[in-house]
């Protein structure tokens, strides 16, 4: 075995406490039965930790310490996913035929288009990938390690088996381990056994047989709830318990609602592309046309006909998206979640550090007679000083208001730490020979546990009905007054106690209460209203009494209607609660789990939700949230439930957020709408023509070419300005609208193609090769031309275009004129148009343009106004 932690044997530190020769039977992965000492031996490690060395040369061992590796292809692992892909295996096909006929202009225009789409795809999924790790690295989980016998924070996947790693309440257990040393830890999980409720971890060997059961294992994934806990790692990344169960159910995660709706727009477009081809094709075949050029001519129509640049439109659109909201201050975890900030319509938050300063600070500390007591503020601060779990804003109030008295005659014995469903935190101290345990909490659950009243005197008189209302008629003047107040109380303990327990948290002494302000944030207010005028209604959920709250609104002239407190709420079932939320703007002294309730409930009613938290009891909130945010400095547990992370305390990054995804969502929506107008007029047309002409409008490869110009030329739309209106209210996927914009704009472009056919073979008499060339000339202007037109609702000499889409546009324009006009298009089947027919070409295209100006109006969606909107859904609820 392992003796010494300068040079082990990796080997046998991989094996660790799993080697069967040298566990017990049936303890092979029973890690928690040995005892302390033997463990440390195992992992070849010491109280002290790791050197820096040792622990840099296990990370090449074992490797980071992931749970289940992301999924990341290499480069030829991408190319190859797509190789597979049915369209591109079709076009494959489609050119090995052309080649083994001898078309090997075709050939070479089909390999052509598959590797110029295939490149700007994983080229952009690559980027797309480095700039999302380098956003996560910049809010990277951390846990304190002890290396080189000294604390150090490091990034959790920088942990290694045998690391002596030290938790606080709200912290992550980044592996698994054993307790080494405790104080009053309690950990969740949940996310291992199911089970809700905190597990109480101490040290020594279990004889458990399950984790659940295990009193001194913490496993990697669960969080530290109170306390604090000291812990050796025994394994890390896939070797957990979380990382075997990820592994053994590792699939694709789930799509969110966004890629949802483009997936239903893609088979929509398959379906109706697997249609047009066999019709098109069994047709050409009826006319006895040559099958080969019947069979490419198809294929080309399904090229022309399905969005193939889409996947890349969507990333880079995310991903400059993400790239701009990083420049707001806000990290992107999850690209999609951009449409879902930009499609939310109710967001959910707390006061503190949003509404109002986060600069707490302790104004008072006042007895049962409204005066400033001493014996308050004294308890407060033992209390706090003494507590085990992380302390919260409240506690550093209260010790900065008292850094100047001494603490020398009270010694700390033991404490039972806060939890959000006591609301209180207790600590057994001792003092000139009397233990007591001081009890600070929420005001209405320390009175509810008092039974007499301190009067600063060595004599506590009965808290009797009129002493209470006293104490509550304090309280509540100071609540109205926007403080916040924490309720003191005491009460002795037998000498021979040294662990107490919640239920010593009884027959309290009510002392007196300690009152802290925090203003109310100056930029709230606008922020706020930024986000109503936007179609962003506010909910604040808060642990706070209803005065705060009424007192914090009425100061920031918040518009606010009714209030829900957690005791309301938990008398109302599901469906009364979704109906109740929805009215209601206030929500008071609630608790972790009716957060998540509130979500789930206004998510019932068709809301879009976002919820921005940073403690561990918003984490399940975030969580269930369309739109979970947390911020930078939160706990763990938030931070990794969240999809966003603000860098800054402010509901104006969040407006700024909603503004950047819903200009995402405009901009992809613009090459959507783009794939079902003009792609789908100009494929249809030219279907319709080929039953009609002795030979094809255009050849496969000419097809192929201006499907790819077409692409070409919109590259720009991820960087295209955004209307103002585009952004003004919450964004949702319409197959409806969508259904009518294709059904206006795609009919309008097939009625000048027709046009364009009628003048060609009438007007012109035009062979099959000038027919071709006037044909790709018109359509290929027209269909990069339109962009400009249909990508705003606005009239388009209003509203401007980004220079990098009238760049992309205007450069591919030109390059099909030089192809199509010119001698070097010769190859490709063209030849020189004379100008009349390119006057004429002209004139249909103004034409064509000048329509699709006047019935755009018709096809895109009207701006409907967002006070109807969300009064419709009132009234509906009520």
């Amino acid at each position: 075995m392992i003796q010494s932690s300068s040079t082990p044997d990796r080997k046998a530190v991989r094996q660790g406490l799993a080697d069967p020769e040298r566990a017990p039977a049936g303890a092979q992965d029973r890690f928690w039965v040995y005892p302390t000492e033997e463990c440390l031996t195992r992992c070849g490690t010491g109280k002290d930790g790791l050197s820096a060395k040792e622990a840099a040369r296990r990370l090449l061992d074992f490797g980071p310490n992931v749970a289940v590796e992301p999924t990341r292809r290499r480069i030829l692992a991408k190319i190859g996913k797509r190789l597979v892909e049915p369209l591109i295996a079709i076009l494959i096909a489609a050119a090995l035929i052309s080649g083994a006929t001898g078309d090997w202009a075709s050939f070479g225009i089909i390999l052509t288009i598959l590797g110029l789409s295939i490149a700007l795809d994983v080229t952009q999924e690559h980027r797309a990938e480095a700039a999302a790790d380098a956003l996560k690295r910049s809010v990277a989980v951390r846990s304190t390690v002890e290396r080189d016998g000294k604390p150090l924070s490091l990034p959790v996947d920088e942990i290694v088996p045998g690391d002596i790693v030290l938790l606080r309440a709200g912290d992550l257990v980044p592996a698994d381990g054993i307790v080494l040393d405790t104080k009053a830890a309690h950990t969740n999980e949940a996310l291992l056994t199911g089970e809700p409720f905190p597990v109480e971890k101490r040290p020594g060997p279990s004889n458990a047989d399950t984790p659940a059961e295990a009193f001194n294992a913490l496993f990697g994934g669960t969080a530290l709830v109170s306390g604090e806990a000291t812990m050796l790692v025994v394994a890390t990344g896939a070797q957990t318990r979380f990382g075997g169960i990820a592994a053994a159910l590792r699939t694709v995660e789930p799509p969110t609602a966004f890629e949802r709706e483009l997936h239903a727009f893609g088979i929509l477009i398959l379906r109706m592309t697997a249609f047009l081809v066999l019709f098109v094709l069994l047709a050409n075949l009826m006319l006895h046309r040559p099958a080969i050029e019947s069979f490419l001519f198809a294929v080309a129509l399904a090229v022309g006909l399905t969005p193939e640049l889409l996947p890349m439109i969507m990333t880079v659109t995310l991903s400059r998206g993400a790239v701009r909201m990083a420049a707001r201050k806000v990290v992107v975890k999850r690209l999609s979640a951009i449409h879902d900030l930009g499609a939310m319509d109710v967001l959910c938050t707390d006061k503190t550090g949003t509404l109002t300063e986060a600069s707490i600070a302790l104004v008072g500390h006042p007895d049962l007679n409204g005066v400033d007591s001493e014996r308050v503020i004294e308890l407060a601060t033992v209390n706090s000083r003494f507590e085990s779990g992380v302390r919260s804003a409240l506690d550093d109030a209260i010790l900065a208001h008292a850094e100047d008295k001494s603490l020398d005659a009270w010694r700390r014995i033991a404490d039972v730490p806060f939890d959000f469903e006591r609301r209180r935190v207790s600590v057994l101290a001792a003092k000139d020979g009397e233990r007591i345990l001081i009890v600070k909490g929420a005001p209405e659950e320390i009175l509810a546990r008092c039974d007499r009243v301190d009067q600063g005197t060595s004599v506590a008189i009965a808290l009797d009905s009129n002493v209470r209302m006293r104490l509550e008629r304090l309280l509540e003047e100071k609540s109205t007054q926007g403080l916040r107040c924490l309720g003191v109380a005491w009460r002795s303990i037998p000498a021979d106690r040294d662990r107490p327990a919640v239920d010593d948290e009884q027959d309290l002494v009510f002392s007196g209460y300690c009152v802290f302000a925090d203003p109310p944030k100056a930029s709230a207010a606008q922020a706020i209203a930024r986000l109503e005028a936007v179609g962003v209604k506010i909910k604040i959920i808060s642990g706070d009494a209803a005065p705060v709250l009424h007192h914090i609104v009425g100061a920031l002239d918040v518009p606010a209607h009714g209030l829900l407190t957690g005791a309301e709420i938990a008398k109302l079932g599901d469906e009364a609660l979704a109906v109740r939320a929805v009215q209601t703007d206030l929500f008071a002294r609630v608790s972790p789990d009716q957060k998540t309730r509130i979500v789930r409930a206004l998510q019932a009613q068709g809301h879009t939700v976002g919820f921005i938290g940073d403690g561990i009891n918003d984490a399940p909130a975030i969580k269930a949230a369309d739109a979970g945010l947390s911020v930078d400095g939160a706990s763990d547990v938030a931070r990794a439930a969240a999809d966003m992370i603000l860098l800054e305390h402010d509901l104006g990054v969040v407006a700024d957020g909603v503004a950047e995804g819903r200009r995402t969502y405009a901009n992809i929506m613009k090459y959507i709408r783009m794939g079902t107008s003009s792609n789908f007029g100009n494929m249809l047309s030219m279907a319709f023509a080929s039953l009609f002409l002795p030979f094809l409008p255009l050849t496969p490869i000419q097809v192929l070419l201006n499907n790819l110009l077409y692409d070409v030329s919109e590259t720009g739309i991820p960087f295209d300005n955004v209307d103002e209106r585009e952004i003004a209210r919450p964004h949702t996927w319409n197959m409806h609208e969508l259904l009518r914009f294709s059904l206006i704009m795609g009919p309008l472009s097939s009625v000048f193609d027709i046009a364009t056919f009628v003048v060609l073979l009438q007007g012109f008499g035009a062979s099959a090769e000038v027919f071709r060339t006037g044909w790709f000339v018109e359509s290929t202007a027209t269909q990069i031309l339109v962009v400009f037109l249909i990508r705003t609702s606005l009239p388009a000499w209003i509203s401007g275009p980004n220079k990098v889409l009238v760049a992309s546009s205007l450069l591919t324009l030109g390059v099909a004129l030089l192809m199509a006009l010119s001698p070097m298009g010769m190859g490709l089947g063209f030849v020189t148009l004379p100008w009349p027919i390119l006057a004429i070409l002209a004139v249909l295209g103004a034409g064509y343009l000048l329509m699709a100006e006047i019935l755009k109006r018709f096809a895109l969606p009207k701006q409907r106004s967002i006070a109807r909107r969300y009064s419709r859904g009132l009234k509906a609820a009520g």
